[in-house]
């Protein structure tokens, strides 16, 4: 397996946990690291580079001048946050749409024509990849609809008492309150089952605000989920995941079957109800994207 370089935007919890995981991945040969200050970007590549040695391995973590010097990397993942206060209760991840616009947008200028895959993880996270993608060209990836369809598979998992690998099935379309649960189509074991969709859509809410409250902000979850992305897109291994990716003009999380590194959209069948919910959430995105089109120019 040939080497990558890796750029990392951002050294918060996400940036740091991707980092930390990349750190072992035996195809990553050096991480490129920018954050809000020199200070913290040196310091995440220093406690990287312990990590590494103790760990014997080769991985290499630097600190890039500029976000500019990423255009050298091979794949990026995208994850700082502007600093504001989240105060809603409903539509949680949305919440973060004007604040966090500028700063991706800004990134999005400065990497325009960038080559190789880009991992978006900054919230609301279907809107932001679409934002990216328009303004610099990339093909770009939203992380979320991931981590909702491992919720959703623990969660039938536990409810039926079988194995989370027992369950196929998927969580679509927008990364927030308006995910769509492909119940018509999850299967145990190969076989149709009941889908608690009450429990699940509480567990899908309940979840990550655990996790916030217990700790601050989700982390390894969405670190694992741009981890199992870049092994794919990067065609170290072929297999399947849900990302966020352009549909007819709109980002919305999809099922991609990726082999060498090529994705192609599989999207699972849907009953009228889910068909419903999707326009629903396409609809949605639509008009969040429509509140920071301006930052296009």
């Amino acid at each position: 397996m040939s080497g990558h370089t890796v750029g990392i935007v951002g050294a918060g919890a996400v940036g740091q946990t991707v980092a930390a995981l990349l750190v072992d991945e035996p195809w990553c040969d050096r991480l490129l690291i920018v954050s809000r200050t020199p200070e913290r970007s040196e310091g995440l590549a220093t406690d990287l580079d312990d990590m590494a040695r103790l760990a014997h391995r080769s991985t290499r973590a630097d600190v890039a001048a500029t976000a500019a010097d990423l255009h050298a990397t091979d794949a990026l993942v995208i994850c700082p946050r502007a600093t504001f206060t989240n105060t809603a209760h409903r539509n949680v991840r949305m919440a973060g749409l004007t604040a966090n616009a500028p700063l991706i947008a800004g990134l999005a200028h400065t990497l325009a024509g960038y080559a190789g895959p880009v991992a978006m993880v900054t919230n609301p996270v279907d809107v932001l990849a679409r934002l990216f993608a328009t303004i610099s060209g990339a093909a770009t990836y939203g992380i979320g609809s991931a981590t909702d369809t491992v919720r959703y598979r623990a969660t039938l998992a536990a409810h039926h008492r079988v194995p989370i690998d027992a369950v196929d099935g998927y969580v679509i379309g927008e990364h927030g309150d308006g995910a769509v649960i492909c119940a018509s189509t999850t299967t145990i074991n190969g076989r149709p089952c009941a889908v608690p969709l009450d429990v699940v859509r509480a567990e899908l809410t309940g979840r990550p605000r655990r996790i916030n409250s217990g700790i601050g902000r989700t982390r390894h979850g969405p670190a694992a989920a741009v981890l199992s992305a870049l092994r794919k897109l990067l065609a170290q291994e072929d297999g399947t995941d849900v990302l966020s990716v352009n549909r007819a003009g709109v980002w919305l999380g999809t099922r991609l079957h990726i082999r060498a590194g090529q994705p192609t959209a599989h999207p699972p069948e849907l009953d009228p109800h889910e068909t419903s919910d999707l326009l629903t959430a396409r609809t949605k995105l639509e008009a969040a994207y429509r509140k920071i089109s301006h930052h296009e120019q």
